[in-house]
């Protein structure tokens, strides 16, 4: 933490500068993240509706709320130019992106026991016939 820390950076420092910079293609796309955060929340919602739904349905409110903060915390990032909230923004996009890393892996593990298993039952079915 700088000097500044809990104050927010004086808005002529070239550190604020920097961090209204590097902060400005996230910011451009608050708009989206918010949406994305709300379809996210919403989805969970409607997972929890159904019985299988209700056991995974906080992971889609999850990456919502923080797609949401990413967005929050991005916008005064960048009225603020404070190097703080930017660090934490891109803190909570990476958690975001780490999440949906591991399910991708998860899945693909599922899809190959998926073929094994299916591909050994039509094997053994194919094989049984002769």
């Amino acid at each position: 933490m700088g000097e500044y820390a809990g104050q927010g950076v004086p808005q002529g420092t070239p550190e604020a500068q920097l961090v209204r910079e590097v902060s400005a293609p996230l910011f451009k796309a608050k708009g989206w993240l918010k949406f994305l955060g709300v379809l996210m929340i919403i989805g969970g919602i409607v997972q929890a509706i159904t019985i299988v739904g209700i056991i995974i349905c906080w992971l889609p409110i999850w990456v919502g709320i923080l797609l949401l903060k990413v967005a929050s915390t991005t916008e005064s990032a960048q009225m603020s130019g404070s190097k703080d909230e930017l660090i934490t923004a891109m803190s909570k996009l990476k958690t975001v992106f780490t999440i949906y890393g591991i399910l991708a892996l998860i899945g693909i593990v599922f899809a190959v026991i998926a073929m094994i298993v299916f591909g050994t039952t039509a094997l053994l079915s194919g094989l049984s016939n002769l």
